[in-house]
């Protein structure tokens, strides 16, 4: 038997133990920088259910762990694809579907926007050097992502007794083609909160990111 058969079975069986465990997703595929989740990227109607990285199923998740295994026919599915539960509304990405195992995908939590600031128009003196409203180029728009608070590393500017740390948090969402994150980009979430990246990773996972928040 050859690996492209294996995996073909594989995919069968996977789709088979969906369909009597899992629950009726809708499945979506990005067309562009902005809201992947809009009705038009609907492609496929199929059952996934979604362990905490144990096939057996024999153990839930922990806190602020954002990575599950999933168990679907992923024949039909790619990377970077979302995945809805349409009784919940709960919404996962695929991060990777490598040969022979499970596909690996991300729990959502937040909806994401990336903007970044325009550079100085001039060289010397500039007005005024901070972001305005109309001086950002947006780089995405209404992304489902992975926001999950990570160790504070700064104090406020303040200094007062009273100041808490800066909240840090780490970010996971997929790539899309020809658009690329760096530290400096400024992130808004769907509950308000403004956040500047400090660090920026892609892989064949996706955007790892690491955020600070900042006053709105």
């Amino acid at each position: 038997m050859d690996g492209v058969t294996l995996q073909d079975r594989i995919n069968r069986g996977l789709g088979t133990a969906a369909r009597a465990i899992g629950l009726v997703c809708d499945a979506f595929r990005p067309s562009g920088p902005d809201d992947p989740l809009q009705p038009t990227n609907r492609y496929l109607r199929l059952t996934a259910a979604f362990n905490a990285q144990d096939p057996r199923f024999a153990r839930t998740n922990a806190y602020g762990v954002a990575v599950w295994y999933g168990v679907f026919d992923a024949a039909y599915t790619r990377i970077g694809d979302y995945l809805v539960e349409r009784l919940s509304g709960t919404a996962w990405f695929i991060a990777a579907q490598q040969a022979l195992l499970p596909a690996l995908c991300v729990r959502t939590n937040r909806v994401v926007t990336f903007e970044r600031a325009a550079a100085p128009k001039r060289t010397g003196t500039n007005a005024y050097g901070g972001v305005t409203q109309g001086s950002s180029t947006v780089l995405l728009t209404g992304w489902p992502a992975s926001v999950l608070a990570a160790a504070p590393t700064e104090r406020s500017d303040g200094g007062l007794p009273g100041d808490v740390r800066l909240g840090s948090f780490a970010v996971l969402l997929p790539a899309w083609p020809g658009t690329v994150l760096r530290s400096g980009d400024l992130m808004s979430d769907d509950v308000g909160r403004s956040f500047a990246v400090s660090t920026a990773e892609l892989s064949e996972l996706g955007w790892r990111l690491g955020v600070r928040q900042v006053a709105s």
